[in-house]
């Protein structure tokens, strides 16, 4: 009795409260106190009055310091961490464009400043193969924005009827829904389970493994096959030693890869797209394309809509262009802003459905385009845009069909994991 008691009190400290949370260290803390005893900051405070030289990791700890402190109370499990990268669209992207309406030359800065940060942003975090919330934030936010400013600004002035609202607001909801299942799954490839016999556990690090992980203990699988020493089996073995992922530590079927930025192995890997903030593969790419072609068609509609009712008297196709008038009021003029603003993201997204269209009709996933073009392997056409490897084509109707038909074999025998 006294045994269980004391489980009972131990579970009953362990629960956390809305505004408590588990620090870096594993100690219990307050949202309340996220300002105070900061030892890092104090340290590197101290440095900086004696003018002394700062350690080579004090911003580093600092910076993690301040991450692990900005929390969110959450009703359930204590207090939730809160992903810094979500914060600067939130901020910038309103500042920026309200500060584009305000005068023509303002605008076109801040329209061409923009894209650009955006590029160097992505840039900077691929080459540290880091995974990032900013361009998913970024991509939710402005849609959510430019459907704010669309009802609060552009229907009050009369010029827009019931149905363009509802088409809109179809073509909104549609790509969310297409988006949310996209981020469900790309498809990852894990190992088959029922060929699995035993499991061998040796203290050895693998190759571009860090034995840190797991306690520098490794587990590998055998089975039946390994087991036994027919020629069949020593053929797939040699074969699997091509296809095998030291990391994921997994054989991958043909044209799986590995990410580095999600850290897994995903069947026919296309790319990671950070749009998404995951990886596009064989399970989610029908679904990447349909949110691509809902984004697009909502888009051109809402930017039409927009610019008819800012500049009636200039066609559309003109009207981005050539719209006088339409810094008078500012209400008019941040309405234009976002059509432009929309425009550029329409036009970067349109380049990208493009180019999946022509690799899906070549039957060629853009990491196997990137691959070929490095071994000069391939055939490429119109600067790169077409790249046709010959590998897996089957032809323009073979491999529509293919693709629109590959999410129906998500779980094909894969071979057993041989080391």
């Amino acid at each position: 009795m006294k045994k269980r008691a004391k489980k009972v009190l131990e579970e009953k400290e362990e629960v956390l409260c809305c505004c408590e949370y588990v620090n870096r260290h594993g100690e219990r803390s307050h949202v309340a106190a996220c300002c105070c005893d900061c030892e890092d900051l104090d340290d590197a405070c101290d440095r900086f009055m004696k003018r002394e030289a700062q350690k080579p990791e004090s911003l580093s700890q600092v910076a993690a310091v301040v991450t692990d402190r900005i929390r969110v109370p959450w009703l359930w499990g204590g207090a939730r961490k809160l992903e810094l990268s979500i914060i600067p669209p939130l901020i910038l992207l309103p500042a920026l464009l309200h500060l584009a309406a305000l005068h023509f030359m303002l605008g076109l800065v801040v329209l061409t400043a923009l894209p650009v940060l955006v590029l160097w942003y992505y840039y900077f975090t691929h080459r540290k193969k880091g995974r990032t919330l900013f361009f998913l934030s970024l991509a939710l936010f402005s849609l959510a924005y430019m459907y704010y400013l669309f009802i609060t600004e552009v229907v009050p002035s009369g010029d827009v009827g019931l149905l363009p609202v509802v088409l809109v607001s179809v073509g909104v909801v549609l790509t969310l829904l297409a988006l949310v299942h996209t981020k469900r799954d790309p498809g990852i490839v894990r190992p088959n389970q029922e060929a699995v016999h035993s499991t061998v556990t040796y203290y050895a690090p693998l190759v571009d493994r860090d034995p840190s992980l797991n306690g520098g203990r490794q587990d590998v699988t055998m089975t039946v096959s390994n087991r036994s020493g027919s020629p069949e089996q020593a053929e797939v073995k040699e074969s699997s030693r091509k296809n095998w992922c030291p990391v994921c530590r997994v054989v991958r079927p043909p044209r799986a890869g590995h990410c580095r930025i999600c850290g897994v192995c995903v069947l026919r890997l296309d790319h990671h797209c950070v749009w998404i903030n995951s990886c596009v593969g064989q399970a989610n790419h029908r679904s990447f394309l349909l949110t691509l072609v809902f984004f697009l068609l909502t888009s051109l509609y809402g930017i039409i809509l927009v610019l008819q009712s800012v500049c009636p008297q200039q066609n559309v196709l003109t009207a981005l262009l050539y719209c006088p008038g339409v810094y008078n009021q500012y209400s008019t003029a941040l309405c234009f802003t976002c059509a432009w603003y929309s425009s550029i993201v329409t036009g970067g997204l349109l380049h990208l459905l493009l180019v999946q269209v022509i690799n899906v009709s070549y039957n060629v996933t853009e990491r196997e385009a990137r691959i070929a073009l490095r071994e000069k392997t391939a055939r490429s056409a119109y600067w790169g845009l077409v790249v046709d490897t010959g590998v897996y084509s089957l032809g323009f109707r073979g491999n529509w069909s293919e693709f629109m038909t590959m999410g129906d074999k998500l779980n094909p025998p894969s071979p057993a994991d041989l080391v």
